[in-house]
């Protein structure tokens, strides 16, 4: 492994943790507007949207990046291999 490739992993890391912190973050903020129970106002109502929003563009983000690494490769269908031939049918 050289420096670069070394280098460029971390990267690629750093984000995936960055990613996955600021998607929970907003996820708090949504909990704070529930216990101080201002969810049902409009000013609660709104500022909890956009939290989501928020906390779901990150955890995308994560989740896209784990994808294309092959972390989640369990997800994927698992093909079944070639599709098997018709039987010929029988000229008459």
């Amino acid at each position: 492994m050289t420096k670069r490739h070394l280098r460029e992993r971390l990267l690629l890391a750093g984000t995936l943790l960055i990613s996955i912190l600021l998607g929970g973050i907003p996820l708090a903020g949504i909990g704070w507007i529930i216990m101080t129970r201002t969810i049902t106002t409009v000013d609660g109502l709104f500022m909890s949207l956009i939290l989501l929003t928020l906390s779901g563009i990150f955890i995308l983000n994560a989740f896209l990046e784990l994808r294309d690494r092959g972390f989640l490769a369990f997800l994927q269908k698992k093909n079944a291999g070639p599709p098997k031939e018709p039987p010929a049918s029988k000229a008459g």
